[in-house]
């Protein structure tokens, strides 16, 4: 059951703290609870709840608000309750009215907020966040110069640089080999056949043989070796296949003793399943000495992951979800995941058709590396006036102009926007290496980095623009400054603590 508080929008000087006093409006929490549109999105989260049945559920700005401090900060669902417990803006973050020391939900439920906050949802909150900023970006110009801004984009029909990439977020699992990967199905197996005979006590006392102590050796024998030869690693995994072959077929011959699958949990039966495939698959690339096969498995706790071949240098093959997305005037955007590989060049014309549609027109250029530029894309392009970053095809001219040199140029410095993203989103937040077990809920964890990095921009934009404008308004700092310059005195060089003492000591408001 889903129950809308009527108190969640509390203003920070409203918020109840326990020695008095006030929050402060400059703190970047309450300045990104008040950029948020919780309200707007609150009906969709709802709409997954029963109406009557059911203890009432934690609220949606609480649910999205906790992942995005767990996003932020970089932390474990056990430190984020403690965080949320002894901050008084995280709690206001989060939507309650007044400071309290207790916690206000479970780390339990982190869990249970990943899997209820859709990615789709995530997106297009993302969405509507960006297109505001953007909107007040245009209401903030001078009228003057907006008139003039208006009357020549309405002269051009395309307009921005939109940049295209793909990357992969690579899964919290160990590097995957075949004969690891054997091992660790041939435990599982023997868990299963306990299980099974366990039920069975009394009616057989005939317990299956699986050799798992000589099965673990013959395993060791081959993992322990710094460089096994590849005859060596066939002949281990040859017998590993064996102890499963034989491990399934006591599996069903105690199946055919009455023991019911029934007495397995929910994971064991998963992992039965999983188990089965993935010897069929070993088999399979066994006999016909192969490295590869369509949907291959990976991981037995995470079977939806598949390998994803990048040929980067570092790491030519990533275990994760692969996606494409756009960057335009610093924000990006998650455009399409999948947890199998995929050209991302066949996304190009959704990606430019979704940026005209949320923009209104279409871009100016395209910035995309070389495998975006097929003739397909490149045709589809001119079509409707877009350039596309990178050489023309054919033969390279001999003599290539300065204004062509200074254009490749300039085209690769704005595309670095993306690879830059990219770098902030796994080595600042968490898409370096998704810790989400679930497939479903792996996707949301991607698609809140993409938000949070978005927001992380648009704070920092809204920090130095508040700046900006201080310096040109504030006649008192200007004259330090141009005094500062015409004089050379060392003693000035203390005009940056006279103005931190000024955003300490004023109540400034960025709203």
């Amino acid at each position: 059951m889903y129950r809308k508080e009527q108190k969640q929008d509390t203003p920070p000087e409203e918020f109840e703290l326990p020695f008095g006093g006030k929050l402060a409006a400059d703190n970047r929490w309450v300045m990104l609870a008040e950029i948020i549109p919780w309200s707007e999105f609150e009906a969709e989260y709802a709409a997954i709840f029963t109406e009557e049945t059911g203890a009432p559920a934690k609220t949606f700005r609480m649910a999205l608000g906790a992942l995005i401090i767990k996003e932020k900060l970089g932390i474990s669902d056990r430190e984020i309750v403690e965080q949320i417990r002894e901050n008084p803006y995280l709690q206001y973050f989060i939507g309650m009215s007044a400071y309290s020391n207790n916690s206000p939900f479970d780390s339990s439920m982190m869990v249970h907020f990943r899997e209820r906050i859709d990615m789709n949802l995530v997106n297009k909150l993302n969405q509507e966040i960006v297109k505001k900023a953007l909107e007040s970006q245009e209401e903030a110009e001078v009228k003057s110069k907006k008139s003039e801004v208006e009357d020549s984009k309405s002269e051009a029909t395309n307009r921005g640089k939109l940049i295209l990439d793909a990357s992969c977020a690579p899964s919290d699992i160990s590097y995957p080999t075949d004969l690891g990967l054997l091992n660790q199905a041939r435990k599982q197996t023997e868990i299963i056949i306990d299980t099974l005979y366990n039920s069975l006590l009394g009616k057989t006392n005939n317990k299956p043989r699986t050799y798992r102590k000589r099965a673990r050796k013959n395993y060791l024998a081959v993992a322990r070796r710094r460089r096994p030869t590849v005859k060596q690693r066939r002949e281990a995994i040859k017998k590993q296949l064996q102890y499963i072959k034989r491990n399934l077929a006591h599996i069903q011959q105690l199946i055919d003793s009455d023991a019911s699958l029934l007495k397995l949990s929910n994971r064991q039966y998963k992992m039965l399943l999983v188990v089965t495939e993935v010897y069929r698959q070993q088999l399979w690339l066994y006999e016909n000495k192969n490295r590869s096969i369509e949907d291959r498995i990976v991981s037995l706790s995470q079977p939806h992951i598949r390998p994803i071949v990048r040929g980067k240098a570092a790491k030519n093959t990533e275990f994760g979800a692969k996606f494409s997305a756009s960057c335009f005037d610093g924000y990006v955007f998650l455009d399409h995941i999948s947890w199998n590989n995929f050209n991302e060049s066949g996304d190009l014309k959704s990606q430019v058709e979704a940026y005209k549609n949320y923009t209104g027109y279409y871009p100016e250029s395209v910035h995309v590396d070389k495998i975006y530029r097929t003739r397909e894309n490149r045709a589809w392009c001119q079509d409707r006036g877009i350039r596309i970053s990178g050489p023309p095809l054919g033969r390279p001219p001999k003599n290539v102009s300065k204004e062509n040199k200074k254009q490749a140029a300039d085209d690769e410095r704005i595309r670095n926007c993306i690879e830059g993203k990219f770098g902030q989103g796994k080595r600042r937040f968490s898409l370096g290496r998704i810790m989400a077990k679930l497939p479903h809920t792996s996707l949301t964890s991607i698609a809140i980095s993409f938000l949070v990095m978005n927001l992380s921009t648009l704070l920092s934009r809204l920090f130095w623009g508040f700046l900006c404008h201080f310096f040109r308004t504030t006649s008192f700092f200007r004259s330090r400054i141009n005094e500062s310059y015409r004089s050379g005195n060392s003693s000035n060089k203390n005009l940056f603590f006279t103005l931190s003492d000024y955003f300490v000591n004023s109540s400034l408001s960025f709203s």
